[in-house]
């Protein structure tokens, strides 16, 4: 089995970055693209603009807190967001990310990480290298069938490979 490994940048925030910081309320009436150019615009306002395929957002505390509005991690994703690090995350936003494919990982050394670093993260080994200190970085081990679930694009995926097997 092999999970989506990421290379990127690093786009780092603190303590409590809460949904609505992802996926402003103002916005919700519109469709996630919409949603998505305002992503993290109340602390960082070029971040829709700058962000890349492949690029990783890296959080404190608490990340995701708040609604559990899916449209937080959908942000995210559609601007190629695959890998999101944190020293934690709220339950609903980290469940969110596996059902959406994009890889929550828990990592103690998260405040380790610059702003522009580049990263290679692997959630099946559970570690981050950080390319600009050659650290590497130990992160919390994802169980093999939250793995399976990233590898095939996120829950809805997962389930209609294992319904095509005959195996749900």
């Amino acid at each position: 089995m092999t999970a989506p490994g990421t290379r990127g940048r690093a786009f780092v925030y603190g303590d409590n970055v809460d949904t609505d910081m992802l996926a402003p309320g103002l916005y919700m009436k519109f469709g996630i693209a919409e949603i998505a150019k305002h992503c993290l615009e109340a602390i960082d306002p070029d971040f829709a603009k700058t962000v890349r395929p492949g690029d990783v957002v890296v959080g404190g505390e608490n990340f995701g807190m708040g609604s559990s509005r899916e449209q937080a991690v959908m942000a995210l994703r559609e601007l190629g967001v695959r890998t999101v690090i944190a020293k934690s995350f709220a339950g609903l936003f980290f469940r969110n990310c596996v059902n959406l494919g994009v890889a929550p990982l828990v990592c103690a050394h998260a405040g380790e990480i610059a702003a522009g670093d580049a990263l290679d993260a692997d959630p099946l080994a559970g570690t981050i290298r950080n390319a600009r200190t050659g650290a590497v970085y130990p992160c919390e081990a994802l169980p093999a069938h939250l793995l399976a679930m990233l590898e095939d694009g996120g829950l809805m995926p997962h389930l209609e490979k294992k319904l095509k097997r005959g195996a749900a």
